[in-house]
């Protein structure tokens, strides 16, 4: 995953950007990169560390039908094996396991947010609606 677009999901952590403009960005992607998008976000998700009571709030946010097969399967827990295969389902379910992902991170991001914000040595908990944070940040990626 690029550094831009770790920014910009956590930036959607932060409730700065909407869940529309990443959608926008995944499906201008090949399929080979929606999945690996799919497969960093987890990663992201991960470490955000959720809670088993994220998932019922995730789903509920998504504004998914809670029949729908990623959320049945969001609903066997938050384990990297069970994220990943909500990311390895077939091509016609790769936006709703997008937006169901970004809202489990979102929710989860938003609980370590509020207790680590600021802390300069962890980037994506300072504020991403501060543009010269985002310089700083690239610049340390250099791009």
């Amino acid at each position: 995953m690029k550094i831009k677009e770790e920014i910009l999901i956590n930036q959607y952590g932060q409730s700065l950007v909407n869940e529309s403009e990443i959608s926008v960005h995944f499906n201008n992607l090949t399929k080979i990169q929606q999945q690996e998008y799919l497969l960093n976000l987890i990663e992201l998700i991960l470490q955000s560390k959720p809670k088993e009571s994220d998932i019922e709030i995730a789903i509920k946010s998504s504004l998914l039908r809670p029949t729908y097969t990623p959320c049945i399967l969001l609903r066997n827990g938050i384990k990297y094996n069970n994220l990943k295969k909500i990311a390895d389902l077939p091509y016609s379910e790769r936006l709703k396991s997008l937006v169901l992902l970004l809202n489990l991170f979102k929710v989860a991001y938003q609980r370590r947010f509020e207790k680590e914000k600021n802390q300069y040595s962890k980037w994506w908990y300072s504020d991403l609606s501060n543009e010269k944070n985002i310089e700083l940040i690239l610049k340390q990626y250099e791009i």
